[in-house]
């Protein structure tokens, strides 16, 4: 990437893919096809404490600490482009040290993406509502003794 910004591979895989996809409408069904691919959460995992507050769709986020500290995420929504954005913030996220988390500069990985401009005001309230329930867990985690 030529702004000086590195992301680490996967992220910079995913927004390279959106790069190719030159109009909305193929953003929108790429990020369809990315929460297709997701792995459902069981119906147990679909409950209150797993439900993001702040989505118009029902979201689940699951959050999974491995022993060496890297944090890991499953999700997972009863609405297709939902999904999608669920399958998007977990491939951010997902398999980073808690410092990693809130490091990123999320802002400009879905600038880059093309996604920012084009979520419905709803749907942007609740993507920024998944991005602060995570960061705020892993803050949690660095602050934890």
């Amino acid at each position: 990437m030529c702004d000086g910004m590195t992301y680490p591979e996967n992220i910079a895989n995913m927004i390279e893919d959106f790069t190719f996809l030159d109009d909305w409408e193929d953003r929108y069904m790429h990020v369809i096809e990315m929460g297709k691919a997701l792995p459902p959460l069981a119906k147990s995992e679909q409950c209150d404490a797993n439900k993001v507050n702040g989505c118009v769709s029902q979201v689940w986020l699951v959050t999974d600490r491995s022993e060496d500290g890297k944090i890991h995420y499953r999700g997972d929504s009863d609405a297709h482009i939902v999904k999608g954005l669920v399958a998007i913030v977990i491939n951010i996220f997902s398999g980073r040290s808690p410092e990693e988390v809130t490091k990123l500069d999320v802002e400009d990985i879905l600038a880059k993406l093309g996604l920012s401009e084009h979520l419905s005001a709803q749907r942007s309230n609740g993507l920024m509502a998944m991005i602060s329930r995570i960061q705020k867990e892993a803050q949690g985690y660095l602050q934890a003794p």
